[in-house]
């Protein structure tokens, strides 16, 4: 079993390794036995983070620590692993960004709609976009944006 430190040649480094513990070992190699995409983005607040991807089907897969506030997670849904790493310890300046969107290929977008549509306010759609497929966009609490989407 490679721990996490063997797993990230990159700034987070420092961090992640800070991070191993052999009872948390399982956070850092679960993301890596899904053959699906990964990846690791800044929070604002993981806590938030959390609740509000598990409101939209994430499923929590790791947290660090086990008490007190997150600084770390691991989430994921339709074949899609996210990490988010908020507090202090990130190797990112500045706000969290990105100029794009995360898409995901639910089984059915109507269904996922229907399912968060009490609590959760799109960003777009769902709609059936130009180049044929039905599109669900919504925001999460950091800014980002993912998008749901399925052929029509």
């Amino acid at each position: 079993m490679r721990r996490t430190r063997e797993l990230y040649a990159s700034d987070a480094a420092p961090f992640l390794a800070a991070v191993y513990h052999p009872v948390h070992a399982r956070f850092s190699v679960t993301a890596h036995r899904s053959a699906g995409p990964s990846a690791i983005l800044k929070a604002v607040d993981v806590g938030a983070t959390i609740e509000w991807y598990r409101r939209v089907g994430f499923e929590v897969l790791g947290v660090f620590p086990d008490e007190g506030e997150p600084t770390w997670c691991e989430l994921s849904r339709d074949g899609v692993t996210l990490q988010f790493l908020g507090g202090d310890e990130t190797p990112w300046s500045g706000p969290p960004a990105f100029t794009g969107t995360l898409y995901f290929h639910p089984d059915s977008v109507e269904r996922l709609f229907e399912e968060i549509k009490a609590h959760t306010e799109p960003a777009w759609g769902p709609e059936i976009r130009d180049w044929g497929t039905r599109e669900l966009g919504l925001q999460d609490p950091n800014g980002y944006f993912l998008t749901f989407t399925e052929p029509v």
